[in-house]
This record gives C-alpha cells, structure tokens and sequence, in this order.
C-alpha cells in the first residue's frame, strides 16, 4: 500500500472517528438537573435573604489604659429595631502587665461602649482561673470586665463560687486583680 493511499483513507476515517466519539459524548451525557448547580455550597440562599447576616465578622480594639480587645463570631444578625446579636463568639483580652482572658459565649452584643456575652460564658484566664457566668460585661473604653450573676471558677488553689466577679485595674498598684464579690464561697484544695 502506498503512503498516498494511506493519506486518502486516513483523510476519510480520521474526520468519521472525531464525528463517533463526538456524538457518543453527547448522547451519554448526563441530564442538566442531575447534579447541583454548586456542589460546595452549603447555604440556603432563600434563608440568607430572608434573614440577613454577616458570617465570621470580627471585631479589635485598644482601650485607654492598653488592653487589647479581640471579638470574632461565626454570624452576626441583625434585629429588625437595628440592633444586632452575634453567635458562636470569641472574645481574646489581652491587658498591658500580660493577664490575658480568653471568653467564649453562645451569644454577644455591642452596644454603648460595652461588649455583653450572655447565654453561658467560659472565662479562662492567664493566671490559671477558669470561670463559667450566665453573663459577662466587657467595657471598650478601659480595661475592665464584670460578672453581674451566678459565678463558677475552678483555680489553682480550689473551687469558688460567688455573686458576682470583676477583672479590673488596682488603682494603687496597676495590676489587675480578679474580684469576687457577693456571698464567696472557696472550697481549698491544697
């Protein structure tokens, strides 16, 4: 066989495999409804709209006696009187002489110069407390953080329970001391 009559056939047969294999690619093809239309998402785009959030928002800032302030959450909703509520937050609270406070909380909202964590807050702190409150204040403009109700703390030298606690500055000597207040009850265990 010549290489001239290879060409011819090849000419012919090549164009008529292109065709086969292009006309068996359409017809298995699946249905255009087979699959999502974003395999990765998962959102409910009607409820976004419905409901609108931010999700993982965040939050810094530095008070006037130093302390850093950190809040993140995984969304942030707003109320139809324009206040707004955040869920799954973390707050990070770093003082100037190195105490540092690490919140977690269900729920918090910012409102006039003052971060409130609600819903059962888990405090551990720097120096080894652990605190858990239905309730915890943070304060934006100075370094200060209050329990109004119901405190729980496991410490280093026991277990306290009292009515109410606050982290702030000691005005003589600039640390800051955790203060417990309001029926205090410390089990020790040396």
């Amino acid at each position: 066989m010549s290489r001239t009559r290879i060409v011819r056939w090849l000419r012919v047969l090549l164009p008529l495999v292109a065709l086969v294999i292009l006309s068996t690619l359409f017809l298995l093809s699946k249905e255009p409804g087979d699959e999502p239309s974003i395999p990765y998402a998962d959102v409910d785009a009607e409820d976004m709209a419905r409901d609108p959030r931010m999700v993982a928002p965040e939050y810094a800032g530095v008070t006037a006696d130093g302390a850093a302030i950190t809040l993140r959450a995984d969304q942030l909703r707003s109320d139809p009187d324009g206040q707004g509520g955040a869920e799954g937050v973390r707050m990070t609270w770093r003082a100037e002489d190195g105490l540092a406070a690490d919140m977690t909380a269900p729920a918090a909202s910012v409102a006039d110069g003052s971060i409130r964590l609600s819903g059962g807050v888990r405090v551990t702190t720097s120096s080894g407390w652990a605190v858990t409150t239905p309730l915890v204040d943070s304060a934006t403009d100075m370094a200060l953080i209050s329990a109004p109700e119901d405190v729980q703390a496991f410490a280093p030298l026991g277990q306290l329970s009292a009515g109410a606690m606050q982290l702030a500055r000691d005005p003589e000597n600039g640390d800051h001391v955790l203060n417990f207040t309001d029926g205090v009850r410390l089990i020790y265990q040396p």
